[in-house]
């Protein structure tokens, strides 16, 4: 019947229940398929998986008990776990989800895009480093900036608006590359030199972040 769950034969449970208390039952996500497009290699050797891509290539070392079968012909690869361990349920998932992401980044790649407000803060790029400067008074660095971020390999950084001007144009950064988890850390690590206080909203944000405004204490005459 369409909408009904499956039931366990053997133990009379839901496929559901099952995998909640360690039975056989797959794990939904985990069991589905990730596409690849013809652009896109997967190999396997061992325990390493490698994808490559036009925006480059990147590798993973299975998480335990997971394992991965690949279908050059209908290009999918498609992970299943050699047990029903409680850790290697919660790595069935887990190997498809990065798997998933590892297609995405070398077709598409990530993004991650920072504005800096704040009156005279700006940012620029000096070879490999992003320099910042933010509002930190007498810190300075060999280069002048208050601040400097040596950009990891693998990621790519892009100064859009080297300066904010006033409260509505921000200085602007993108962040890019095919590892998710790189470019995700690289915009936390810059983010976290400022990060936006909540009364004027001065310091770096992410482009989607809504920073809660506060308001500031009202002077009384006395």
């Amino acid at each position: 019947m369409q909408g009904s769950a499956l039931r366990d034969e053997a133990t009379g449970l839901h496929v559901g229940k099952l995998e909640r208390r360690g039975g056989s039952a797959m794990s939904r996500l985990g069991s589905k398929p990730v596409a690849f497009p013809s652009t896109v290699t997967v190999s396997v050797s061992g325990r390493s998986v490698s994808v490559k891509g036009s925006k480059g290539t990147l590798a993973l070392n299975l998480p335990t008990g997971t394992e991965v079968d690949v279908n050059s012909a209908g290009r999918q690869v498609t992970v299943r776990r050699t047990d029903d361990q409680k850790q290697s349920r919660a790595n069935h998932g887990l190997a498809r989800a990065l798997l998933a992401n590892m297609v995405t980044g070398v077709t598409d790649g990530f993004k991650r895009r920072l504005l800096i407000y704040g009156t005279g803060y700006n940012c620029k790029l000096d070879g490999k480093k992003l320099c910042l400067n933010i509002g930190y008074m007498g810190r300075k660095t060999a280069s002048g900036a208050q601040y400097e971020m040596p950009v990891p390999e693998g990621v790519k950084v892009t100064v859009e608006a080297p300066a904010a001007r006033g409260d509505n144009e921000p200085a602007k950064i993108l962040v890019e590359g095919c590892d998710k988890e790189m470019v995700g850390r690289f915009a936390s690590e810059v983010r976290a030199l400022r990060k936006a206080e909540p009364y004027k909203g001065k310091g770096i944000r992410y482009e989607d972040e809504v920073v809660k405004r506060k308001q500031g204490k009202a002077v009384t005459g006395g």
